[in-house]
């Protein structure tokens, strides 16, 4: 149940403000490697048009340029995405950022062949509503990565949101993705190792989609 703090806690969430210093405080808070579900399924995916929701010091997007996919990282938060800018320098390749919130995010369908959402957490409308863009912009037989806490996460306290109704089931993904083949749907107690901001046992759930043709 969401008390005080979770309120909180989902108000200075929902600010680029809160992001942008957060990332000016603690630089790659998340590392600079790519989370290990996605870099342990993307090596199944063939090289195409990629978008990063949520994407912040631009880890994966970096790693997926580095892959040979033309990406693009969408953040709120312009310190996160200088972050990206600077790491894809570093590594040699080239990244598009789209800095603009969730909510005015409305990619043209059928324009990418990969979605990734790393620990994309939203409130239930508005998470709702970018499934369903996620889900229309891919193409036919394009693929969709998500890795996010459950709610059993609050028991965990290692980091994430404090507000449970932010935190993703598996079963909401099921239903959100309907229409497409389900790879990976697992719900796992994980010990995290990303920067000094992911750091311990977690309760994740990693799921791998691929939209029917």
């Amino acid at each position: 149940m969401d008390d005080a703090g979770g309120l909180e806690d989902q108000l200075q969430r929902s600010k680029p403000s809160f992001w942008d210093q957060r990332f000016v405080d603690g630089g790659y808070a998340y590392g600079q490697a790519p989370n290990l579900f996605l870099s342990s399924r993307v090596c199944e995916i063939p090289p195409g048009q990629a978008l990063c929701l949520a994407e912040g010091g631009g880890r994966n997007a970096v790693y997926l340029a580095e892959r040979g996919f033309t990406v693009t990282a969408q953040d709120f938060s312009a310190e996160g995405l200088r972050l990206a800018q600077q790491l894809a320098h570093q590594r040699g390749v080239e990244l598009s950022c789209l800095q603009l919130d969730l909510s005015d995010l409305n990619p043209q369908p059928s324009s990418v062949d990969l979605v990734v959402a790393i620990w994309m957490h939203l409130p239930p409308a508005l998470r709702a509503t970018v499934h369903q863009r996620a889900a229309l912009a891919l193409r036919p037989g394009g693929h969709l990565i998500v890795v996010a806490y459950t709610p059993r996460q609050l028991q965990c306290q290692t980091g994430g949101p404090s507000t449970a109704s932010w935190l993703l089931e598996p079963d909401q993904l099921q239903l959100d993705f309907a229409g497409f083949d389900h790879l990976v749907l697992e719900e796992v107690e994980t010990l995290l190792d990303e920067g000094p901001a992911h750091q311990g046992v977690s309760s994740v759930v990693q799921f791998h989609a691929r939209k029917r043709r």
